[in-house]
């Protein structure tokens, strides 16, 4: 899988943490999973990652502020945001900042595959 893409999931949830990476690696990325915003932002991978696929709603800093905190270091990693909880406002707020998609959970593969594309042409 060198060369390919990596696609980082940070999520507090460690069945769909681990669920999304292997999902990702059968798609041919390299995928990396963080159980928090604060472990992927000390992490080695930061600086290489091609997209960024995150929960909002996490303990500590949640996926809004990961975002806001990437906008501030110069990381323009394209985020995809996925969640169970509809929040219109939320949604606005993430694709306002530049969030490429925003899925609610559960959603389907081909969602996001659509938005993982559409990350890597950023």
């Amino acid at each position: 899988m060198s060369g390919a893409p990596i696609i980082a999931v940070v999520d507090d949830d460690e069945t769909m943490r681990q669920s999304m990476r292997l999902f990702l690696r059968s798609l041919g990325y390299s995928a990396e999973a963080f159980p928090s915003a604060e472990q992927f932002l000390q992490s080695s991978r930061l600086r290489n990652t091609s997209c960024l696929i995150s929960d909002i709603r996490m303990p500590g800093m949640n996926g809004l502020e990961l975002q806001q905190r990437l906008t501030s270091l110069g990381c323009d990693i394209p985020v995809i945001f996925m969640t169970a909880f509809a929040d219109n406002k939320v949604r606005d707020d993430a694709l306002a900042a530049g969030a490429i998609g925003f899925l609610h959970k559960p959603f389907r593969e081909d969602k996001l595959i659509a938005c993982l594309d559409r990350a890597l042409q950023h």
